[in-house]
């Protein structure tokens, strides 16, 4: 197992559950405080150790997790990104996870995709891609096989 300070700096002390920031100086028993979310990744017993808060991490056993995608992006019909993460980590290959209005408004579904994935599956060497199509813009994530 890592230690909290190598997670959280590779996490950039942001949740993977929430994707709001971590205080590295709160006590590791409050409830915004800094905790290791270790979890079985595959049937291997891989582990992918992510930063979480105390109380996201405590949460995520009694509540089934939904990563939620940013009002602030101009998305339709976006992917449930926990389904995605799990089927590329276990299967690798491409998926369309939203269709934006504008190139535009896709760039940045992309970009914050791109981020986020680094806390949401450490490791996984994911990409972005905008493709026009249907007079709109799609965006997709790739991965090559695990």
């Amino acid at each position: 197992m890592s230690s909290l300070d190598e997670v959280a700096k590779r996490d950039g002390w942001r949740c993977w559950v929430c994707d709001e920031p971590v205080e590295a100086g709160m006590s590791v028993n409050d409830p915004r405080g800094p905790s290791v979310d270790a979890r079985t990744a595959d049937r291997k017993a891989k582990l992918a150790e992510r930063l979480a808060h105390r109380a996201c991490n405590s949460r995520k056993g009694a509540v089934k997790i939904v990563i939620a995608w940013p009002d602030r992006l101009n998305v339709i019909e976006p992917a449930p990104l926990l389904t995605v993460a799990e089927r590329l980590e276990r299967k690798g290959g491409r998926e369309l996870v939203a269709r934006c209005p504008s190139r535009k408004d896709a760039q940045e579904a992309a970009d914050w995709l791109a981020d986020r994935f680094t806390r949401l599956v450490p490791g996984l060497p994911v990409t972005t891609t905008v493709e026009p199509g249907g007079g709109q813009f799609l965006v997709a994530l790739s991965t090559g096989r695990r």
